[in-house]
């Protein structure tokens, strides 16, 4: 029954959800009939939206903002494109971990699991330095995981108290898991928290949040369907795993298990299995493989699968020579100038996301020097260690103080001579195309890489 005095039913998921469609195309400054002080921090905006649309008071209970109803109410960021289409701007925090509690939190009586099950997305577009207050909101969505999402959640969870209860949460990454990160929060030089199982290390603020790649799949599917409030959306995505599967083992071993039955086979061998055609000796020649395998023939490219592209996964092929070296480094997307100038943050960065993201490495290894008779060799799962995020950071700083300086040109950038992990150079089928750049001026296009002799590396420690 609706609540006369709030305009919903707090009790009811279907009355709160609809009673957020009349904040669409708003601002808070259109509900508020007295002077206000805008709360500070990023969870200020949620607290402003419960108490002035939704008139409820705020507290610091750890149960879902409708509690009544099993929701939580989340207000999360998008931002305008070059192409003036809306993106997500950042991953969605969830909530904070408490490293001494979490480790005694089944998934199903977990903090994060009973408040947000089922969610109301309110999304908003960001302006830098507005006031709250004035911030339009675009989209409202009541989410509910699907109950395949849940059975991959659950398995990052499980991975995520491992590692604490192994006494390493100064060692969680956001690249350990695929749909739930374990994210920094607070600032460098923040207080660090006590961590249960190892008294001599402290760990860095993290909190459970639905890393960007999962948001931006929501997102899409929000605009896909051509409104801006709904009750649920669903995935119209090609699936890698079915939800039977993952029943009995996690996402990453039933990849792997793809693999088991052609290790130390040619790649013709492959190719035939799978009919797939070699005689033009098309250049990815080793990525269709690949993705054959770990699609068992259903996919060209697996990065495109439900799966990868909600957790930001990426598959990449290597090449090792019989001698042992790699010859080639290996490219990633272009820099979008515009993102790195408007971002300050290191940690809200894209290049962040993509070094921080898991990768699916898949080597073919020469048994003859010089014959091109490759066999595959092994393949694993792979997240950058936290000393190899720290190296990029300042390889994104060089970059940034590039763009700031609007000195984007290779003599300014990370060689690959440097021999620092990472360096910057144009994609050879991009070489000369030119973009605007943020402050003016015509520019070319450059690529994110890893360094051979880095990749060499991360092979040979697997």
């Amino acid at each position: 029954m609706i609540n006369q005095q709030l305009g919903y039913d707090p009790t009811s998921a279907e009355s709160i959800w609809r009673y957020s469609a009349g904040i669409l195309g708003h601002t808070l400054r259109e509900f508020v009939s007295r002077e206000y002080d805008s709360k500070t921090g990023k969870g200020g905006l949620g607290q402003m939206v419960e108490e002035i649309y939704f008139h409820i008071a705020n507290n610091s209970r750890a149960e879902a903002d409708f509690a009544k109803a099993g929701i939580e109410l989340k207000c999360t960021p998008l931002k305008k494109g070059s192409k003036d289409e809306f993106q997500i701007k950042e991953r969605l925090v969830c909530n904070m971990i408490n490293y001494c509690e979490v480790v005694n939190e089944p998934f199903e009586e977990s903090h994060f699991y009973t408040k947000c099950q089922l969610m109301l997305l309110l999304f908003y577009l960001h302006v830098n330095d507005a006031n709250k207050l004035d911030l339009e909101f675009l989209i409202s969505l009541l989410w509910r995981f699907p109950a395949k999402d849940i059975a991959i959640i659950r398995h990052d969870y499980e991975t995520i108290i491992s590692k604490i209860k192994a006494g390493k949460a100064h060692e969680l990454s956001e690249g350990d898991t695929l749909y739930l990160g374990a994210c920094r929060k607070g600032q460098k030089g923040d207080a660090l928290r006590e961590q249960p199982f190892n008294a001599d290390i402290k760990a860095p603020r993290r909190a459970f949040s639905l890393k960007p790649a999962y948001m931006r799949i929501i997102l899409d599917m929000v605009l896909k369907s051509g409104k801006n409030h709904l009750n649920m959306v669903q995935p119209e995505l090609s699936e890698l795993v079915s939800s039977r599967a993952l029943k009995t083992k996690s996402f990453e071993q039933i990849v792997l298990d793809r693999f088991t039955p052609f290790y130390g086979k040619k790649y013709k061998v492959i190719a035939n299995k799978f009919n797939i055609n070699l005689s033009n000796q098309p250049k990815n020649t080793f990525a269709m493989l690949a993705h054959a395998i770990a699609s068992k023939g259903k996919s060209s490219n697996v990065n495109h699968t439900e799966e990868f592209m909600k957790a930001g996964l990426l598959l990449k092929t290597i090449r090792v020579q019989a001698n042992g070296r790699i010859n080639e480094s290996m490219a990633f997307e272009n820099i979008d100038y515009n993102e790195v100038h408007e971002c300050e943050d290191w940690f809200e960065s894209r290049l962040y996301e993509i070094f921080s993201s898991r990768f699916l490495f898949v080597v073919f290894r020469e048994q003859t020097e010089g014959q091109g008779d490759y066999v595959l060799d092994k393949t694993f799962f792979w997240t950058m260690s936290q000393d190899d995020l720290n190296t990029a950071e300042k390889y994104w700083t060089n970059i940034r103080d590039c763009v700031e300086n609007n000195t984007i040109s290779p003599e300014y950038f990370w060689k690959i001579s440097d021999h620092r992990c990472f360096h910057v150079r144009p994609k050879a089928r991009v070489a000369n195309d030119t973009i605007e750049a943020p402050l003016g001026g015509q520019v070319h296009k450059y690529c994110y890489w890893f360094n051979n002799e880095y990749i060499t590396n991360i092979v040979n420690n697997n």
